[in-house]
């Protein structure tokens, strides 16, 4: 495709504004034309801050442009599978935010709609774009630290979302678990074969009412004959703490830090440095690197480096997470299609 990718957003939340922020501003080849949300007046107000000359309250709009070429979609996971289908029955390149859809059933779907009218869909983990978890899949992949035997992942989160979020976001191993699945089997290079999921809730007792945990712990097994494990909280104090790890044959590789700013404040009494608040702050960059690789696989017509099966494969993963949690059993995975 020559010249501008003229693209649309569907779903103007925090997250959708940023995507559009990017695409009106920051990102080279996109043009951004339609905004979507259904609530009065966000569309309206959104396109007149970001200058985007057309805005609805109906995504079939966009659907039906025959003159947009992609749409990101950052609407509520109970839409997705409906969204997808009716852009990729369009003809629009596609990117969702994760997770691709609700159930894995429903991920099958809209993959066989994808291919009969031969579109891609990039599932929005923007952690593989970060430049640190980037850089250590390189070091990874030049056998740096030989051949990677276990994966640690750490995601912290004090923000608690309330109630009404938890009620519709799937629980803690898919609203945010997930991210740590997909980057494992992308730093690792080889699946996950068996999960084992653990919760509780600590602090936000409000959450047994949905069934989920505000801390969990999965351990999965790989493939490879890897092993690792995965920390996931939503009770952490301090700050936003991702982190993680891969441990190899001939060393180790450590991503990520609390640190916000690179400045380290020495006293008589003590030693201290700003914290990373939130994941806004922490996948900035990410964020933007993402909607630059969509843009660039549309201008290209190549498949983008993070598809719709991979949005599969996570999904798989959390779903046997959740059922290993309900269930207080390891759960086999049977995967088909391999990195």
């Amino acid at each position: 495709m020559s010249g501008q990718v003229r693209t649309a957003v569907i779903g103007l939340g925090r997250l959708g504004y940023w995507h559009a922020e990017n695409l009106a501003t920051k990102v080279k080849g996109a043009q951004l034309v339609k905004v979507v949300d259904p609530l009065e007046g966000r569309a309206e107000q959104v396109a007149r801050e970001l200058g985007v000359p057309g805005w609805s309250k109906d995504p079939r709009e966009v659907f039906e442009d025959a003159n947009i070429d992609a749409v990101v979609l950052v609407t509520p996971t109970s839409t997705h599978a409906e969204m997808i289908t009716q852009a990729a029955t369009h003809g629009k390149q596609i990117f969702v935010e994760k997770p691709i859809t609700q159930t894995v059933e429903e991920a099958d779907e809209v993959i066989q709609v994808l291919n009969k009218h031969n579109v891609f869909c990039q599932v929005g983990f923007m952690r593989r774009f970060d430049p640190a978890y980037a850089e250590a899949k390189r070091r990874i992949a030049a056998g740096d630290i030989g051949k990677p035997l276990y994966f640690k992942g750490v995601s912290r989160d004090g923000n608690c979302p309330p109630a009404e979020f938890i009620k519709h976001s799937g629980g803690l191993f898919l609203d945010v678990a997930i991210h740590d699945y997909d980057i494992a089997r992308f730093l690792m290079g080889t699946e996950v074969e068996t999960v084992t999921a653990t919760g509780n809730v600590l602090l936000h007792t409000f959450m047994k009412d949905y069934h989920d945990v505000d801390q969990a712990v999965t351990t999965l097994t790989f493939a490879s004959g890897a092993a690792g494990d995965i920390e996931t909280m939503r009770i952490a104090p301090y700050g936003y703490d991702i982190r993680g790890e891969v441990i190899g044959t001939e060393g180790s590789i450590q991503i990520g830090s609390l640190r916000h700013h690179d400045v380290l404040l020495l006293t008589a009494n003590a030693s201290t440095h700003d914290i990373i608040p939130d994941f806004p702050t922490k996948f900035k960059d990410a964020y933007l690197l993402e909607m630059i690789h969509f843009i660039d696989a549309v201008q290209k017509r190549e498949r983008p480096a993070c598809t719709e099966t991979d949005g599969k494969i996570a999904l798989e993963i959390a779903a046997a997470a959740t059922e290993s949690f309900q269930t207080a059993k390891t759960v086999k995975l049977d995967k088909k299609v391999s990195i």
